[in-house]
Parts: C-alpha cells; sequence; structure tokens
C-alpha cells in the first residue's frame, strides 16, 4: 500500500515469508551477504526506506543483499484503517507512549492493539530460516557461508536481535545491524556465549527505542560481546534512508567502516 502525499510504501499482512535479492552491482564482489528486516511494529514493514533502498545501496557497494518479507500480525484491509486521514501510522512496539492517532472513525488505531503471543516468534524463526536458506545458497549466490550479516530496524532490530541470541550458535548470523531496535520490552535477555559481534545505531532523541538500545549495548558489552554503539544526537525514531540533515544521516557509512574492519567489504 502507498502512503499518501510520499514515495514510500508499507506491506502488510504477510503470511509466507519471502527474501527478495538485490545482486551487486560493481565488479569487484564481496563474498559477503546482508539480509535486511524492516521494521513496522510487527504490522506493516516500512518496506521502501528500510528495505529495498538499504539493498540497493549494498548491491551499489558489491555486496549481495536479501530483503526480507516476516510474517505479521494481521491488520484490517482497509487501507483507512491503518492510515487514518492519510497519516502514515506510528509503529509502536513494545514500550510505545500513549497518544497515537485513532483508526478511521474515531475507532481505536489498529497499530496499538495489543500483539498476538506468537508474532515475535514466528519474525524471529522467518528470520533464521532466512540465514539457512542463504547459507545453504551460498555458491548460487557468490557469498560464502561464515560472513553473513543480519540487519534490522526497529521492529527488524527487536527480530535481529532474536537471531544473533538464538539458542543453536549455528542458527545464529555471524554479525548483526541493529538500528534503533533490539529487546525493547521485558527484562534484557540472557546474552549466551560466542554472541555475533553487533553494531548497533541510534539518535539520542528517539522517544522508543534510544533508552532500550544503550540498555543492550551495555548488556553485551558486559558480557564481552564486541558490540559498537553510534548515538546520533538527532535523527529520532526511523531515521532509515530517508537523509534529515543530521549525523544520522551517515549511519549506513558508518556500518560499512565497521563491516570493513572484519574484512566483510573486500572480494
Amino acid at each position: 500500500m502507498a502512503v499518501p502525499h510520499t514515495n514510500l510504501h508499507l506491506v502488510r499482512n504477510v503470511t509466507e515469508p519471502t527474501l527478495t535479492v538485490f545482486l551487486p552491482k560493481s565488479g569487484a564482489q564481496s563474498k559477503t551477504a546482508v539480509i535486511i528486516a524492516p521494521g513496522g511494529g510487527f504490522r506493516v514493514l516500512a518496506i521502501d526506506q528500510e528495505g529495498y533502498w538499504v539493498a540497493e545501496w549494498f548491491a551499489q557497494h558489491g555486496i549481495t543483499a536479501f530483503v526480507l518479507k516476516y510474517r505479521l500480525a494481521p491488520t484490517p484491509q482497509s487501507d483507512e484503517e491503518i492510515l487514518p486521514g492519510g497519516r502514515p501510522p506510528v509503529p509502536p512496539g513494545p514500550g510505545t507512549p500513549p497518544g497515537a492517532p485513532p483508526g478511521a472513525a474515531g475507532a481505536p488505531n489498529p497499530m496499538m492493539i495489543p500483539l498476538p503471543a506468537q508474532t515475535q516468534p514466528d519474525a524471529v524463526a522467518d528470520g533464521l530460516q532466512a540465514i539457512k536458506l542463504v547459507r545453504s545458497s551460498a555458491a548460487k549466490w557468490g557469498i560464502v557461508p561464515d560472513r553473513v550479516l543480519f540487519m534490522g530496524f526497529s521492529a527488524g532490530g527487536a527480530l535481529t536481535a532474536g537471531t544473533m541470541l538464538a539458542a543453536d550458535p549455528a542458527e545464529r548470523p555471524n554479525y548483526v545491524g541493529i538500528m534503533y531496535g533490539g529487546p525493547l520490552g521485558g527484562p534484557m535477555p540472557a546474552i549466551p556465549a560466542n554472541t555475533p559481534p553487533a553494531f548497533l545505531a541510534v539518535a539520542e532523541d528517539d522517544p522508543l527505542a534510544g533508552a532500550a538500545e544503550i540498555k543492550f549495548f551495555d548488556a553485551l558489552r558486559e558480557a564481552k560481546a564486541a558490540p559498537e554503539l553510534h548515538v546520533f544526537r538527532s535523527g529520532q525514531h526511523g531515521f532509515s534512508m530517508v537523509l534529515r540533515n543530521g549525523t544520522s544521516d551517515h549511519w549506513i557509512d558508518e556500518l560499512y567502516w565497521w563491516m570493513s574492519t572484519y574484512g566483510l567489504t573486500k572480494p
């Protein structure tokens, strides 16, 4: 569905997960794979600015990228109920403060209704299956199985955290990138041994994920999981690939440079 008055689209009511591949555009192809999980409160996917545009950037830089459409909680069929009055939704996620706009005709905003209990576990399972699929087809895509980076935004960051903390180390990605996401509600999960190296980025003025992501970084650091945290002075929640004339505009460059220290940008 299109977001009125923008060039953006939302995907919703995903019941069957899919991966969309973006092949490298440059000659010096890296053997790294990046799997991208867009955010959207587990009800929608911000498929452009947190999915396709990110994948296209990596493809332009010689890296094979995959955009994951993971299973979502159901939403009404009517676009008006999701975009009341044409306003973009505010995907809340755990801990969102009250005050989101009501739905159509004063009905409760469907973005604020509690998620079904199985929603996030299903999404994490889709992420783990995506890793398995990419690794099993590594030769086909010209990548190596131990150079898989999984990254996500907001709710996609919570999904990413679920993959990096999976009970079976063999199922985890090799590296992760968490953008204004991670474990955002409830107690901090246990950090297992051999947790993948993590790049985390969030804006200081993010009212949804700012404090929680810094707390997650502290937990990873205490567990000696080698995390790296970038806190931008502005950007709010959801800066993604939308330029805002601030330092958060360069998050993907910072991620790429971090990847280069692990040799992930080289052929």
